[in-house]
């Protein structure tokens, strides 16, 4: 079976954890524990195109004191991108991830979550402009919930299936 580095990559709070554990484990909490450094799990995925596992890789998020290292994207096959819905701001910031890692990983395939999707009702209306930059960059971009697990399993099958 393949075995794929993937990182999941985003601004501080924006639930990077939360979704690989709600992948991994199936399970959400509402206790927020930052992430120091990294923080490394692992999944068998099933899709279309065989059997993939994924070692993934949460990153601790960027924050204007904090920018992710290139040590810990280094090896990556691909990886996720993280954005609050409710916090345009991380939009923003996941595409300024996103260069720096395609400047050091090359075409790797990638998707950009929204996350906390249950509160969609919350969040501010945006005119898209940071979207449909994310469209042009050629970044599928998915709706996502780590607490009520909408959007989640799909994303990383999809991810892992753009691997094999």
């Amino acid at each position: 079976m393949k075995e794929q580095k993937i990182c999941m990559l985003g601004a501080f709070a924006v639930g990077k954890t939360s979704l690989v554990r709600r992948f991994v484990e199936g399970m959400f909490s509402e206790e927020y524990l930052t992430t120091i450094g990294v923080k490394i799990d692992q999944k068998q995925v099933s899709c279309p195109r065989g059997e993939l596992l994924m070692i993934l890789w949460d990153v601790a998020g960027e924050d204007r004191f904090h920018t992710i290292t290139d040590t810990y994207l280094r090896g990556s096959a691909a990886y996720l991108l993280v954005a609050d819905g409710g916090r345009p701001q991380t939009i923003e910031q996941a595409l300024q991830i996103d260069q720096r890692a395609q400047k050091l990983l090359g075409g790797v395939p990638r998707l950009l979550l929204l996350n906390k999707a249950d509160l969609r009702e919350e969040w501010p209306s945006d005119d898209g402009v940071a979207l449909a930059r994310a469209a042009e960059l050629g970044m599928l971009v998915l709706p996502s919930s780590a607490k009520t697990g909408v959007g989640v399993e799909e994303a990383f099958v999809q991810l892992a299936d753009q691997l094999l």
